[in-house]
C-alpha cells in the first residue's frame, strides 16, 4: 500500500482520527542514513508521529519539528514534517545497535534513553509555538502522547510502528485518535475508548495482516458515527535542501575561509543531515560567493 494520510471524526465529530502508512519513505530513510534496525525504528516512528501532528493544520506551508534528546546511545532524532504531506529527518547515532527488549522487540527506549522531548510548530503565520516534556519512555509514542495531553490538553492515543526485517521496512505507520473538548465529559465515550484502544494490536501486526487504515478505522469508530473523508493524502520523504543552499551557507564562512578552502581544496563538500545528500561546490563557484562578498557594499 502506497504511503498516505487519511483523516476521519466520530461521535458526532467529538473524536479527531488520523492514519499514516510510512513503509516507503521510512525504507527510503534507512537506505539514506545507513540505519541500524532500532535506529530504523525510532526515526520511522518520529516522522510517522510529525505527519500526525502536522495533519491538523491550516496553513499549507505550515510545519512541524519534533526532536528528541536522550541519553541512550542514539543520543537524539529531529524529523521536520509539512502539513503537505512531507517529511524528512535524521538521527544522531545512526549506527547503534542493541539487542530486543524483554518483548522481544526493537528497544527504542533503552537506545533514546532518558531526556526530552521538543515539539516546534510553525503555523505558517507569526511566531512558532514551541513546547517541551520529559521524556515518558523514549518509545515515542508515548512520549507524544504525554506531550498532547500535557501541552495542548487534548485527551490523545497514538500507536506507532515500524517492522524492519533483513529486507528492509515492510510495515511503517501510525494512529491517532483524540477527543475533542465537546465530547471529553462524555465519560462513557472516553472509557470505551480507552478499552478499545487497550486491545488494539500493535499497529504494525494489523498493516501486516492486510488491514487498510479504514479498516482499522472500522474496528474502532465503526458503531460510533464514523465518518471518513474522501481525500487520501500522499505523504514521501522529501528534503528542502538544494546546492543554492548550501552556496548560501558556504558565504556565510567570509572571504578567509572560502579563500582557504580554494587554495587547499579546490572546492568544498557538504553532506545534509537530513537527507544524507552530498554537494560539490568548485572552486568556480567559490570565486563567485567571494566576487559577491568584496562587491556587496559593507
Amino acid at each position: 500500500m502506497a504511503d498516505q494520510l487519511i483523516r476521519a471524526t466520530a461521535a458526532n465529530d467529538g473524536i479527531r482520527a488520523v492514519g499514516v502508512i510510512t513503509t516507503c519513505l521510512t525504507e527510503e530513510a534507512r537506505q539514506r542514513h545507513h540505519l541500524s534496525y532500532v535506529a530504523t525504528a525510532a526515526l520511522g516512528r518520529t516522522m510517522s508521529a510529525g505527519l500526525l501532528l502536522a495533519s491538523n493544520m491550516k496553513q499549507s506551508q505550515a510545519r512541524v519539528n519534533v526532536r528528541v534528546r536522550g541519553d541512550g546511545p542514539l543520543q537524539g532524532i529531529l524529523v521536520d514534517a509539512g502539513l503537505d504531506g512531507t517529511v524528512r529527518g535524521y538521527v544522531t547515532n545512526p549506527a547503534v545497535e542493541l539487542p530486543p527488549n524483554a518483548k522481544g522487540k526493537l528497544d527504542v527506549g533503552s537506545a533514546v534513553g532518558k531526556g526530552y522531548l521538543y515539539v516546534v510548530r510553525d503555523m505558517g503565520y507569526g511566531y512558532p509555538y514551541s513546547s517541551t516534556v520529559e521524556l515518558v519512555s523514549g518509545e515515542i509514542g508515548e512520549d507524544v502522547t504525554h506531550y498532547l495531553v500535557t501541552s495542548e490538553q487534548t485527551p490523545s492515543a497514538l500507536a506507532l510502528g515500524v517492522f524492519v526485517g533483513v529486507q528492509g521496512v515492510t510495515a511503517a505507520g501510525g494512529l491517532l485518535i483524540q477527543i475533542l473538548p465537546k465530547a471529553a465529559q462524555d465519560q462513557a465515550l472516553v472509557e470505551l475508548l480507552d478499552s478499545r484502544l487497550s486491545h488494539l494490536q500493535g499497529f504494525t501486526a494489523l498493516l501486516q495482516a492486510g488491514k487498510t487504515l479504514p479498516d482499522i478505522f472500522e474496528d474502532l469508530l465503526g458503531d460510533l458515527g464514523l465518518k471518513i473523508f474522501p481525500q487520501r493524502q500522499m505523504v514521501q520523504f522529501q528534503c528542502r535542501c538544494s546546492l543554492q543552499r548550501v552556496l548560501g551557507a558556504f558565504k556565510m564562512l567570509g572571504q578567509d575561509e572560502l579563500e582557504d578552502m580554494i587554495e587547499k581544496d579546490d572546492g568544498a563538500e557538504a553532506t545534509c543531515d537530513f537527507c544524507g545528500e552530498v554537494y560539490q561546490a568548485t572552486s568556480l563557484q567559490l570565486a563567485q560567493l567571494i566576487d559577491d562578498l568584496t562587491s556587496s557594499p559593507p
